[in-house]
Protein backbone atom coordinates (compact mmCIF):
# COMPACT_ATOMS: atom_id res chain seq x y z
CA UNK A 1 0.00 0.00 0.00
CA UNK A 2 2.68 2.49 1.07
CA UNK A 3 4.66 1.69 -2.70
CA UNK A 4 1.31 2.49 -4.02
CA UNK A 5 0.87 5.57 -2.40
CA UNK A 6 4.51 6.86 -3.04
CA UNK A 7 4.25 6.00 -6.56
CA UNK A 8 0.76 7.63 -7.01
CA UNK A 9 2.66 10.77 -5.21
CA UNK A 10 5.11 10.56 -7.84
CA UNK A 11 2.45 10.84 -11.01
CA UNK A 12 0.66 13.78 -9.21
CA UNK A 13 4.31 15.58 -9.08
CA UNK A 14 4.50 14.61 -13.12
CA UNK A 15 1.27 15.74 -13.66
CA UNK A 16 2.49 19.43 -11.88
CA UNK A 17 6.09 19.08 -13.50
CA UNK A 18 4.46 19.08 -17.08
CA UNK A 19 2.08 21.63 -16.96
CA UNK A 20 4.35 24.23 -15.63
CA UNK A 21 6.22 26.15 -17.97
CA UNK A 22 6.62 23.32 -20.47
CA UNK A 23 7.20 23.85 -24.37
CA UNK A 24 6.25 21.81 -27.14
CA UNK A 25 8.65 20.62 -29.99
CA UNK A 26 7.44 20.75 -33.76
CA UNK A 27 7.88 17.25 -35.66
CA UNK A 28 8.38 18.28 -39.40
CA UNK A 29 6.70 16.05 -41.31
CA UNK A 30 4.88 17.20 -44.26
CA UNK A 31 1.42 17.23 -44.98
CA UNK A 32 0.61 15.19 -48.34
CA UNK A 33 -1.57 16.29 -50.74
CA UNK A 34 -5.07 16.28 -49.88
CA UNK A 35 -4.35 15.54 -46.21
CA UNK A 36 -2.80 17.12 -43.07
CA UNK A 37 0.20 14.77 -41.62
CA UNK A 38 -1.05 13.45 -37.96
CA UNK A 39 1.52 12.73 -35.38
CA UNK A 40 -0.24 9.86 -33.11
CA UNK A 41 0.23 7.04 -30.13
CA UNK A 42 -2.51 4.95 -30.11
CA UNK A 43 -1.18 2.32 -27.56
CA UNK A 44 -0.37 3.49 -23.75
CA UNK A 45 -1.28 2.77 -20.01
CA UNK A 46 -2.07 4.63 -16.93
CA UNK A 47 -2.27 4.12 -13.47
CA UNK A 48 -6.21 2.63 -14.07
CA UNK A 49 -4.31 -0.46 -15.74
CA UNK A 50 -0.25 -1.24 -14.95
CA UNK A 51 0.85 1.96 -15.91
CA UNK A 52 2.71 4.70 -13.87
CA UNK A 53 1.36 7.79 -14.82
CA UNK A 54 -1.61 9.68 -13.92
CA UNK A 55 -3.79 10.32 -17.41
CA UNK A 56 -3.29 13.98 -17.58
CA UNK A 57 0.37 13.24 -17.46
CA UNK A 58 0.09 11.03 -21.29
CA UNK A 59 -2.04 14.30 -22.89
CA UNK A 60 0.49 16.51 -21.89
CA UNK A 61 3.63 14.27 -22.56
CA UNK A 62 1.78 14.44 -26.05
CA UNK A 63 1.58 17.88 -26.33
CA UNK A 64 5.32 18.17 -25.22
CA UNK A 65 6.48 15.87 -27.45
CA UNK A 66 4.47 17.41 -30.57
CA UNK A 67 1.67 14.66 -30.90
CA UNK A 68 -1.50 15.56 -32.48
CA UNK A 69 -3.60 12.66 -31.49
CA UNK A 70 -3.53 9.48 -28.85
CA UNK A 71 -5.53 7.05 -27.39
CA UNK A 72 -5.39 5.75 -23.68
CA UNK A 73 -5.84 1.93 -23.23
CA UNK A 74 -5.71 0.90 -20.13
CA UNK A 75 -6.25 -2.97 -19.83
CA UNK A 76 -9.72 -4.30 -18.89
CA UNK A 77 -8.40 -7.61 -17.71
CA UNK A 78 -4.97 -6.57 -16.04
CA UNK A 79 -5.36 -4.10 -12.99
CA UNK A 80 -2.98 -4.08 -10.70
CA UNK A 81 -3.82 -1.25 -8.92
CA UNK A 82 -7.35 -2.05 -8.31
CA UNK A 83 -7.72 -1.73 -4.99
CA UNK A 84 -6.06 1.22 -4.35
CA UNK A 85 -7.50 2.91 -7.34
CA UNK A 86 -11.17 2.17 -7.97
CA UNK A 87 -13.09 3.33 -10.72
CA UNK A 88 -15.27 1.76 -14.18
CA UNK A 89 -13.27 1.16 -17.54
CA UNK A 90 -13.98 5.03 -18.43
CA UNK A 91 -12.33 6.88 -15.94
CA UNK A 92 -8.97 7.72 -17.20
CA UNK A 93 -10.23 8.67 -20.50
CA UNK A 94 -12.63 11.12 -18.39
CA UNK A 95 -9.62 12.53 -16.63
CA UNK A 96 -7.23 12.95 -19.58
CA UNK A 97 -10.45 14.63 -21.86
CA UNK A 98 -10.85 18.36 -20.11
CA UNK A 99 -6.90 18.46 -20.10
CA UNK A 100 -6.77 17.28 -23.69
CA UNK A 101 -9.30 19.78 -25.10
CA UNK A 102 -7.47 22.50 -23.52
CA UNK A 103 -4.42 21.47 -24.84
CA UNK A 104 -6.41 20.94 -28.59
CA UNK A 105 -4.91 17.27 -28.03
CA UNK A 106 -7.04 14.61 -30.20
CA UNK A 107 -8.28 12.21 -27.48
CA UNK A 108 -9.46 8.83 -28.85
CA UNK A 109 -11.67 6.56 -26.43
CA UNK A 110 -9.99 3.31 -25.90
CA UNK A 111 -9.12 0.12 -24.03
CA UNK A 112 -7.15 -2.95 -24.49
CA UNK A 113 -8.58 -6.43 -24.45
CA UNK A 114 -5.93 -8.34 -22.70
CA UNK A 115 -5.61 -12.23 -23.22
CA UNK A 116 -3.59 -15.17 -24.11
CA UNK A 117 -2.43 -16.01 -27.41
CA UNK A 118 -4.51 -16.60 -29.66
CA UNK A 119 -5.98 -13.89 -30.00
CA UNK A 120 -3.56 -12.31 -27.89
CA UNK A 121 -3.72 -8.67 -26.76
CA UNK A 122 -5.97 -6.18 -28.88
CA UNK A 123 -6.69 -2.22 -28.76
CA UNK A 124 -10.29 -0.97 -29.48
CA UNK A 125 -10.70 2.56 -30.39
CA UNK A 126 -13.20 4.84 -30.93
CA UNK A 127 -15.57 2.89 -28.62
CA UNK A 128 -18.52 5.00 -27.01
CA UNK A 129 -18.21 2.79 -23.46
CA UNK A 130 -15.56 0.75 -22.39
CA UNK A 131 -17.61 -1.22 -19.21
CA UNK A 132 -20.07 -3.89 -21.42
CA UNK A 133 -16.40 -4.86 -23.28
CA UNK A 134 -15.52 -6.49 -19.88
CA UNK A 135 -16.55 -10.02 -20.79
CA UNK A 136 -15.58 -13.58 -19.81
CA UNK A 137 -15.25 -14.85 -23.07
CA UNK A 138 -12.77 -13.07 -25.52
CA UNK A 139 -14.89 -12.94 -28.67
CA UNK A 140 -18.06 -11.98 -26.65
CA UNK A 141 -15.74 -8.73 -25.53
CA UNK A 142 -14.09 -8.14 -29.24
CA UNK A 143 -18.21 -8.49 -30.49
CA UNK A 144 -18.71 -5.63 -28.34
CA UNK A 145 -16.53 -3.63 -29.23
CA UNK A 146 -17.46 -4.27 -32.91
CA UNK A 147 -21.09 -3.67 -31.92
CA UNK A 148 -19.63 -0.08 -31.00
CA UNK A 149 -18.17 0.72 -34.21
CA UNK A 150 -14.44 0.40 -32.81
CA UNK A 151 -11.23 -0.23 -34.72
CA UNK A 152 -9.70 -3.20 -33.74
CA UNK A 153 -5.74 -3.38 -33.41
CA UNK A 154 -3.54 -6.39 -32.97
CA UNK A 155 -1.17 -5.05 -30.20
CA UNK A 156 2.64 -6.68 -30.43
CA UNK A 157 2.25 -9.48 -32.77
CA UNK A 158 6.07 -10.60 -32.53
CA UNK A 159 6.14 -10.29 -28.40
CA UNK A 160 8.32 -12.67 -27.26
CA UNK A 161 6.19 -13.82 -24.00
CA UNK A 162 3.77 -14.51 -26.46
CA UNK A 163 5.13 -15.83 -29.48
CA UNK A 164 8.36 -16.78 -28.47
CA UNK A 165 9.63 -18.88 -31.05
CA UNK A 166 7.86 -17.66 -34.36
CA UNK A 167 5.62 -15.21 -35.10
CA UNK A 168 2.45 -16.56 -36.06
CA UNK A 169 -1.17 -15.87 -37.96
CA UNK A 170 -3.67 -18.09 -36.00
CA UNK A 171 -6.57 -19.20 -37.30
CA UNK A 172 -8.49 -16.87 -34.86
CA UNK A 173 -7.17 -13.91 -35.86
CA UNK A 174 -8.35 -15.32 -39.86
CA UNK A 175 -11.89 -15.38 -37.84
CA UNK A 176 -11.59 -11.90 -36.55
CA UNK A 177 -10.49 -10.44 -40.01
CA UNK A 178 -12.96 -11.94 -41.98
CA UNK A 179 -15.80 -11.26 -39.68
CA UNK A 180 -14.65 -7.28 -40.22
CA UNK A 181 -13.42 -7.50 -36.27
CA UNK A 182 -9.60 -6.56 -36.59
CA UNK A 183 -8.60 -3.56 -38.74
CA UNK A 184 -5.33 -3.29 -37.90
CA UNK A 185 -1.46 -4.23 -37.00
CA UNK A 186 1.51 -2.81 -34.73
CA UNK A 187 4.33 -3.07 -37.15
CA UNK A 188 5.99 -1.53 -34.45
CA UNK A 189 5.60 -1.72 -30.56
CA UNK A 190 8.11 0.91 -29.15
CA UNK A 191 11.66 0.15 -30.82
CA UNK A 192 10.41 -3.79 -31.70
CA UNK A 193 9.90 -4.55 -35.42
CA UNK A 194 7.38 -7.07 -36.50
CA UNK A 195 8.09 -7.70 -40.21
CA UNK A 196 5.81 -10.37 -40.65
CA UNK A 197 3.18 -7.99 -39.55
CA UNK A 198 4.24 -5.66 -41.99
CA UNK A 199 4.11 -8.43 -44.82
CA UNK A 200 0.18 -9.35 -42.99
CA UNK A 201 -0.94 -5.37 -42.89
CA UNK A 202 0.39 -5.11 -47.46
CA UNK A 203 -1.55 -8.20 -47.65
CA UNK A 204 -4.65 -8.54 -45.89
CA UNK A 205 -4.55 -4.46 -46.30
CA UNK A 206 -4.59 -4.14 -42.68
CA UNK A 207 -3.73 -0.37 -41.35
CA UNK A 208 -0.21 -0.64 -39.88
CA UNK A 209 0.56 1.29 -37.00
CA UNK A 210 3.52 2.22 -34.31
CA UNK A 211 2.75 2.93 -30.88
CA UNK A 212 4.92 3.19 -27.95
CA UNK A 213 2.61 0.96 -25.10
CA UNK A 214 4.37 3.31 -22.26
CA UNK A 215 3.78 2.26 -18.92
CA UNK A 216 6.47 4.72 -17.52
CA UNK A 217 6.89 8.51 -18.33
CA UNK A 218 8.29 9.25 -21.48
CA UNK A 219 11.48 11.51 -21.97
CA UNK A 220 13.12 10.95 -25.26
CA UNK A 221 16.32 12.34 -25.30
CA UNK A 222 16.03 14.58 -28.59
CA UNK A 223 14.21 11.76 -30.93
CA UNK A 224 10.54 11.51 -32.05
CA UNK A 225 9.38 8.62 -30.13
CA UNK A 226 7.39 5.81 -32.30
CA UNK A 227 4.00 6.56 -33.76
CA UNK A 228 1.90 6.38 -36.66
CA UNK A 229 1.66 8.79 -39.27
CA UNK A 230 -1.98 9.45 -40.14
CA UNK A 231 -3.11 10.99 -43.05
CA UNK A 232 -6.42 12.72 -42.56
CA UNK A 233 -9.11 14.90 -43.93
CA UNK A 234 -9.99 16.94 -40.84
CA UNK A 235 -7.77 17.41 -37.63
CA UNK A 236 -10.65 16.32 -35.32
CA UNK A 237 -11.81 12.68 -33.84
CA UNK A 238 -13.57 12.01 -37.08
CA UNK A 239 -10.87 12.84 -39.07
CA UNK A 240 -8.54 10.55 -37.62
CA UNK A 241 -11.70 7.58 -37.42
CA UNK A 242 -12.02 8.54 -41.36
CA UNK A 243 -8.08 8.02 -41.66
CA UNK A 244 -7.76 4.73 -39.87
CA UNK A 245 -10.68 2.85 -41.39
CA UNK A 246 -9.25 3.89 -45.04
CA UNK A 247 -5.91 2.51 -44.65
CA UNK A 248 -4.14 5.85 -44.67
CA UNK A 249 -0.77 5.09 -41.94
CA UNK A 250 2.21 4.84 -42.20
CA UNK A 251 4.50 3.57 -39.03
CA UNK A 252 7.18 5.18 -37.44
CA UNK A 253 10.05 4.28 -35.40
CA UNK A 254 13.94 5.32 -35.02
CA UNK A 255 13.93 6.73 -38.48
CA UNK A 256 12.21 4.29 -40.38
CA UNK A 257 9.13 4.45 -41.77
CA UNK A 258 6.99 1.56 -43.13
CA UNK A 259 3.00 0.96 -45.46
CA UNK A 260 1.92 1.34 -48.52
CA UNK A 261 4.02 2.22 -50.79
CA UNK A 262 1.90 4.57 -52.33
CA UNK A 263 1.57 6.57 -49.32
CA UNK A 264 5.67 6.15 -48.86
CA UNK A 265 6.14 7.91 -52.05
CA UNK A 266 4.14 10.39 -51.44
CA UNK A 267 5.55 11.60 -47.86
CA UNK A 268 9.11 11.04 -49.31
CA UNK A 269 8.25 13.51 -52.73
CA UNK A 270 6.60 15.72 -50.11
CA UNK A 271 9.44 15.92 -48.29
CA UNK A 272 12.09 16.93 -50.93
CA UNK A 273 12.75 19.81 -52.91
CA UNK A 274 15.50 21.08 -55.61
CA UNK A 275 16.44 23.19 -57.68
CA UNK A 276 14.91 22.67 -61.18
CA UNK A 277 17.01 24.50 -63.67
CA UNK A 278 18.88 22.85 -65.83
CA UNK A 279 22.08 21.16 -65.58
CA UNK A 280 23.61 20.76 -68.15
CA UNK A 281 25.66 17.91 -67.95
CA UNK A 282 28.58 16.66 -70.93
CA UNK A 283 30.16 13.91 -71.34
CA UNK A 284 33.71 14.21 -68.94
CA UNK A 285 31.66 16.95 -67.33
CA UNK A 286 29.94 17.10 -63.71
CA UNK A 287 26.58 18.79 -62.07
CA UNK A 288 25.10 18.98 -58.81
CA UNK A 289 22.02 19.08 -57.71
CA UNK A 290 21.46 20.50 -54.10
CA UNK A 291 18.48 18.33 -52.63
CA UNK A 292 16.60 19.90 -49.59
CA UNK A 293 14.98 17.51 -47.16
CA UNK A 294 12.29 19.95 -45.01
CA UNK A 295 11.47 16.71 -43.19
CA UNK A 296 12.68 15.45 -39.99
CA UNK A 297 13.29 11.74 -41.71
CA UNK A 298 16.36 11.37 -43.04
CA UNK A 299 16.77 9.41 -45.68
CA UNK A 300 18.91 6.92 -46.90
CA UNK A 301 19.57 5.82 -50.47
CA UNK A 302 21.56 3.16 -52.01
CA UNK A 303 21.48 3.33 -56.43
CA UNK A 304 19.14 0.67 -57.57
CA UNK A 305 19.75 0.88 -61.11
CA UNK A 306 23.10 2.22 -63.15
CA UNK A 307 22.95 4.51 -65.94
CA UNK A 308 24.93 4.14 -68.95
CA UNK A 309 25.23 7.92 -70.04
CA UNK A 310 26.44 9.42 -66.25
CA UNK A 311 27.27 7.88 -63.17
CA UNK A 312 25.59 8.94 -59.87
CA UNK A 313 26.50 8.53 -56.18
CA UNK A 314 26.06 4.63 -54.59
CA UNK A 315 24.61 6.18 -51.66
CA UNK A 316 23.13 9.06 -50.22
CA UNK A 317 22.15 10.32 -46.75
CA UNK A 318 19.28 13.12 -47.26
CA UNK A 319 19.75 14.49 -43.64
CA UNK A 320 16.77 16.30 -42.15
CA UNK A 321 16.06 19.19 -41.67
CA UNK A 322 19.61 19.90 -44.55
CA UNK A 323 20.50 20.02 -47.62
CA UNK A 324 22.89 17.57 -49.20
CA UNK A 325 24.31 18.02 -52.78
CA UNK A 326 24.69 15.21 -55.28
CA UNK A 327 26.91 15.18 -57.90
CA UNK A 328 26.52 13.68 -61.26
CA UNK A 329 29.22 12.86 -64.31
CA UNK A 330 28.66 12.49 -67.60
CA UNK A 331 30.50 8.71 -69.04
CA UNK A 332 29.42 8.90 -72.32
CA UNK A 333 28.54 11.26 -75.61
CA UNK A 334 24.17 9.99 -75.41
CA UNK A 335 24.54 12.25 -72.50
CA UNK A 336 23.97 15.47 -74.66
CA UNK A 337 20.79 14.24 -76.30
CA UNK A 338 19.07 13.93 -73.08
CA UNK A 339 16.83 16.10 -72.02
CA UNK A 340 15.99 14.56 -68.80
CA UNK A 341 17.83 12.48 -66.32
CA UNK A 342 16.82 10.11 -64.70
CA UNK A 343 17.45 7.84 -61.32
CA UNK A 344 16.15 4.92 -59.17
CA UNK A 345 17.52 4.61 -55.39
CA UNK A 346 16.49 2.44 -52.52
CA UNK A 347 15.01 4.15 -50.11
CA UNK A 348 16.95 1.11 -46.99
CA UNK A 349 14.49 3.05 -44.04
CA UNK A 350 10.96 3.12 -46.22
CA UNK A 351 9.76 -0.27 -45.71
CA UNK A 352 6.77 -1.53 -48.04
CA UNK A 353 6.95 -4.99 -46.79
CA UNK A 354 8.33 -7.73 -45.11
CA UNK A 355 12.25 -7.89 -46.86
CA UNK A 356 10.91 -4.56 -49.35
CA UNK A 357 11.95 -1.30 -50.12
CA UNK A 358 10.25 1.56 -51.23
CA UNK A 359 12.06 2.78 -54.55
CA UNK A 360 12.55 6.61 -55.40
CA UNK A 361 13.05 7.99 -58.60
CA UNK A 362 14.67 11.14 -59.39
CA UNK A 363 14.16 13.10 -62.55
CA UNK A 364 16.29 16.17 -63.14
CA UNK A 365 16.14 18.75 -66.79
CA UNK A 366 19.37 18.25 -68.58
CA UNK A 367 18.93 20.39 -71.25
Amino acid sequence: MNLFRNTLAFCLLLTVFYSAGQTRRVIHIPDIEGYSTLKCDFHMHTVFSDGNVWPTVRVTEAWQEGLDAIAITDHIEYRPHSAEVVSDHNKSFEIAEPVAKELGIILVRGTEITRSMPPGHLNALFISDANPIDKKDVFEAIAEAHKQGAFILWNHPGWKAQQPDTTLWWEEHSRLFANKMLQCIEVFNGDEYYPEALGWAMEKKLTPFANTDAHDPIFNAGKPRTMTLVFAKSKDNEGVKEALFSGRTLAFCNNVVAGDEKLLGQLFNASLSFDEKPLNLKMKGRATVFIMNSSDISYELVLAVKGKEFEAPETITLKAGEITPVTLRGVSKEIESLEKLSMKYKVTNMLSGNGKNFEAEFSFTNF
